[in-house]
């Protein structure tokens, strides 16, 4: 059986801690490991298990390797999105490119937290049983609640073993129809986890969507393998139709089963969400970071940085960030995307960015900016280098603090160490390269007319970014 990790998501409902360049599978939420690599960890004990296939976005491909690396863990393959398509066209590129069509494939949300991992093996064990018997099996949660902020999957009467056959997928209800839902017992929350033979899969997308897999076979054909990764055609692959593997492949699919699982399931889909996995003191506060709290009660407070300091406060989500804080009502915080789509329109960076933003090479943090100046502290990983570039309205100047850098600057190649800088004037082709076994800390001083990370000419790149 092969784990399929579907990291594709933006996060947007965590923001200001989950952006478009980092989003919440990446941040270690409700442990010292990230989301990812807790999705990744949490298989380990499952028999018969090959090593994961991941999708994700393009943009997230060295952040996906790095952490998959720092647990030991060797993808099979990293397919690379160019644009984003939703689940279907994903799992579809996954099923493309298993060694065999009687693969079972386990697929995996890359960002859900599962608390009873016993009883997630028992229902991956129960859930490839019934794949090779060639049905699509997806899992669904025992509901606890008349949750609103899921989809929901209505059991059939046939039994197989454990499981049903799928009578109905079902949109988000309102709170009256979820009680019912509650109520009846034969609704479950829609998990996004699925298992089928990578042939079944195809076979059905072709029944139902061929276009789509038409696409994506040709989208892989064409594809390029740049490191550890298969870059898909982009041109090829924008043009694939978007939608979920339910509206897909599992509403219309006459093969369609549904294992109920009651393993401490939470998505968290939103701040609510992660107050409720967190653990709480004695007045239902869950906080993280330098937090301080007198006569409060209920909140989940997030420090990254600052001491934050409540006083007299009920129910409320704050969070603080390098560069953002964000206060709302703990029943209000799915309407965080109303801020992310404003810092949109207004094209503000914290929509995406951090500041502090990482690279394949390490990170750099932008601590001061000004109308034509700009400053950041830059860390370059041991044996890193940054690409062959030049700009075409800044000059730079560095400053080790930390560590040795080897600079060709022009036809010039320069050793500079700590206490020691350099002047990189405007229009001239250079890189940087960490020679040493530490880490090469940096401060960088911009100065120009234009200060924007587009205003960059890569010329050779060991990333693959040139």
């Amino acid at each position: 059986m092969i784990p399929v990790i579907l990291s594709g998501g933006s996060g947007t409902r965590l923001w200001p801690l989950s952006r478009g360049q980092y989003p919440k599978q990446f941040l270690p939420l409700v442990s010292e490991n990230t989301m990812l690599q807790e999705t990744v960890l949490r298989l380990d004990g499952v028999a018969g298990l090959k090593p994961p296939l991941a999708v994700c976005n393009e943009d997230h491909r060295f952040m996906l390797a790095e952490q998959l690396w720092e647990i030991n863990i060797k993808p099979a393959a990293i397919i690379l999105e160019p644009v984003g398509k939703n689940t279907a066209p994903a799992v579809a590129l996954a099923a493309l490119a298993a060694e065999s069509e009687d693969e079972v494939l386990l697929v995996l949300p890359a960002d859900h937290v599962i608390g009873d991992k016993e009883a997630f093996h028992e229902a991956i064990a129960e859930a490839k049983r019934l794949a090779e018997q060639d049905l699509l099996v997806t899992f669904g949660i025992v509901a606890i609640e008349p949750e609103t902020g899921y989809g929901y999957i209505k059991r059939g009467n046939t039994a197989y073993g454990s499981a049903f056959n799928v009578a109905a997928f079902i949109e988000k209800p309102d709170l009256d129809t979820a009680k019912h839902y509650l109520a009846s017992g034969e609704y479950f929350w829609n998990s996004g986890m699925f298992a089928f033979k990578a042939g079944v899969f195809l076979h059905e997308l072709e029944r139902f969507n061929p276009e789509m897999l038409a696409v994506c076979r040709e989208a892989l054909k064409a594809a390029k393998t740049d490191l550890d990764f298969t870059r898909l055609d982009k041109v090829i692959f924008s043009s694939c139709p978007a939608d979920s593997i339910d509206y897909a492949v599992m509403e219309k699919t006459d093969r369609a089963v549904v294992i109920p699982l009651d393993a401490d399931w939470n998505d968290v889909g939103s701040w609510s969400a992660l107050w409720d996995v967190h653990g709480k003191d004695e007045q239902g506060n869950a906080t993280k970071g330098d937090v301080l709290t007198f006569d409060t009660q209920n909140s989940f407070i997030h420090s990254s940085n600052k001491l934050v300091a409540t006083i007299g406060v009920r129910d409320l989500v704050i969070v603080e960030t390098d560069d953002a804080v964000m206060i709302a009502p703990k029943d209000r915080v799915q309407e965080v995307k109303q801020i992310v789509d404003q810092l949109k329109q207004l094209k503000r960076t914290e929509a995406t960015f951090h500041r502090k933003v990482y690279r394949p090479w390490g990170h750099y943090d932008c601590v001061d900016n000004g109308e034509r100046h700009q400053t950041k502290r830059i860390v370059v990983k041991p044996g890193a280098k940054l690409s062959v570039q030049k700009h075409h309205h800044r000059a730079e100047h560095w400053i080790v603090v930390k560590g040795t850098a080897l600079v060709n600057k022009g036809e010039e190649t320069i050793l500079i160490t700590e206490n020691e800088s350099i002047h990189i004037p405007l229009g001239t082709i250079h890189s940087l390269h960490n020679p040493g076994v530490i880490s090469l800390e940096m401060i960088e001083v911009q100065s120009g007319s234009y200060l924007g990370e587009d205003d960059i000419v890569r010329y050779e790149d060991q990333y693959g970014r040139a």
